[in-house]
């Protein structure tokens, strides 16, 4: 069972968190909300849930009047024009648990919408103050940005504000710019670095460990011979990085800070001033996303193979 809207209001007292509350009849539309709030100093919001085809899911919480295209957002994200919906009603209450109408920012307090995207509409941010419901849709709350962010803070989930109106071409040489919020337990990975990520087939009940073999799919051909030979034999390049915890780090701040390196220069910080910590960060977010998770996805992989022959070594020695 979910959090109800007295935990959660009893919590932003507790982070110190300054609002609002407007009580008012149960509401299903923004229309229907600024008929009891509309003389508050609040701006209306609304807030889509949405679901993409690899059934990982997105709140897109915006102004009233922030034109949203699912098409184009769809197409930033990473996957074509049809490749996001409004999610279906049975999972409001299976993951976000609040009823029909109560989707905010809000809903990411209970556990089981923790793996849920956040999008918010960098237009709230210049607002006095904006409207939700807390996980009821019979009240509503006025906060601030700051107050916002502080409470998703507080729950892991680092606020993300794009422009949502913006439709920055997508192509060849122009990767999709909003593919750092796609979840990253659904992630998309290109067919090409997918097949480089080693598969363990489970072992299987009614045999030794020392007899199961592992399935493995590995990079290349040089990379799958080692993994026949044991991971242990497979002691350079890349392989060393992802048995290596130390060298996985480094490997990981020098790609960051090359990316830093590249974007800090005269002409930038002359250009762009007190916002080119904003652009590097922005930068980093779009050019590393997918790779620090292929990454970790190798690094992941290494580890249960290195696992594997680790038991077996010590069952042998036993």
């Amino acid at each position: 069972m979910g959090y109800s809207k007295e935990q959660l209001l009893t919590r932003l007292k507790e982070l110190h968190i300054e609002f609002e509350q407007y009580e008012h009849p149960v509401v299903m539309t923004v229309e229907a909300l600024e008929k009891h709030v509309g003389h508050s100093n609040g701006a209306l919001c609304k807030n889509l849930f949405l679901k993409d085809k690899k059934h990982r899911f997105y709140i897109v919480s915006a102004l009233a009047d922030t034109k949203i295209d699912l098409k184009i957002l769809a197409q930033r994200l990473g996957f074509g024009k049809t490749g996001l919906r409004m999610a279906p009603q049975e999972s409001l209450a299976d993951i976000l648990q609040v009823p029909l109408g109560c989707v905010t920012p809000f809903s990411l307090f209970n556990e089981s919408a923790r793996g849920v995207s956040l999008l918010l509409d960098q237009g709230l941010r210049i607002k006095e103050q904006c409207l939700f419901h807390p996980l009821s849709n019979d009240v509503t709350i006025a906060i601030n940005a700051s107050g916002l962010d502080k409470f998703l803070n507080s729950i892991g989930k680092p606020p993300v504000y794009v422009d949502l109106e913006d439709n920055p071409p997508v192509g060849k040489d122009q990767p999709p710019d909003l593919a750092y919020a796609v979840p990253s337990d659904g992630l998309i990975v290109p067919d090409n670095l997918e097949k480089s990520a080693a598969s363990i087939v489970p072992e299987k009940k009614g045999h030794a460990a020392a007899d199961t073999k592992p399935e493995v799919k590995a990079k290349t051909a040089k990379e799958a011979n080692n993994l026949k030979k044991g991971s242990s034999s497979n002691s350079q390049g890349l392989a060393t990085t992802f048995n290596d915890p130390e060298k996985f780090v480094e490997e990981i701040l020098g790609k960051i800070s090359d990316v830093v390196l590249s974007e800090v220069n005269n002409e930038n910080i002359n250009q762009y001033g007190d916002q080119l910590g904003s652009l590097v960060s922005n930068n980093i977010r779009k050019h590393l996303s997918t790779e620090m998770k292929t990454i970790a996805t190798l690094f992941k992989n290494t580890a249960y193979t290195d696992g594997f022959h680790a038991g077996v070594c010590t069952q042998v020695k036993k």
